[in-house]
């Protein structure tokens, strides 16, 4: 049950997260940034918030499937959707971890934060670790 929590509290960083970080005047009501821009801005909540669903949904659907399947085969449903959760509820992260490595990006905008500093480092990590971490308490409390 703890890691069906971790992956949960994984979920709610990726439905909240994006949100709370892009919809300000950084982001989407940057008046500096071009409509493409702000379209990929959108693209990137949206995408947030779809991971973040989906993560909840793997995590939880086996609780709420039919109790009349043998023992065995709720296991394995078990596991394939926790396998299918920690997928959708790290990527959003790694990704985010891995566009600090594009020529030209940096974490913040220089009226925003100085050169070099980047913030969303420590929010990437610790949302992707809890994902990992729930995925394998639930791993090894299925054995």
């Amino acid at each position: 049950m703890l890691g069906q929590i971790l992956l949960t509290l994984d979920a709610f960083g990726l439905i909240f997260g994006a949100i709370m970080a892009d919809w300000n005047e950084t982001h989407i009501f940057n008046p500096r940034f071009t409509p493409h821009a702000k379209f990929h801005v959108g693209h990137t909540i949206s995408l947030s918030v779809s991971m973040g669903l989906a993560t909840l949904y793997f995590t939880w659907w086996p609780l709420f499937t039919s109790k009349s399947r043998p023992v065995a085969t709720m296991r394995q449903l078990k596991r394939d959707s926790l396998n299918i959760a920690v997928c959708t509820g790290t990527i959003y992260w790694l990704t985010g971890l891995a566009a600090i490595l594009y020529p030209g990006t940096d974490g913040v905008d220089p009226e925003f934060g100085p050169p070099g500093s980047f913030p969303q480092g420590r929010f990437f990590t610790a949302f992707a670790t809890f994902a990992v971490a729930g995925w394998l308490l639930e791993r090894q409390a299925s054995k």
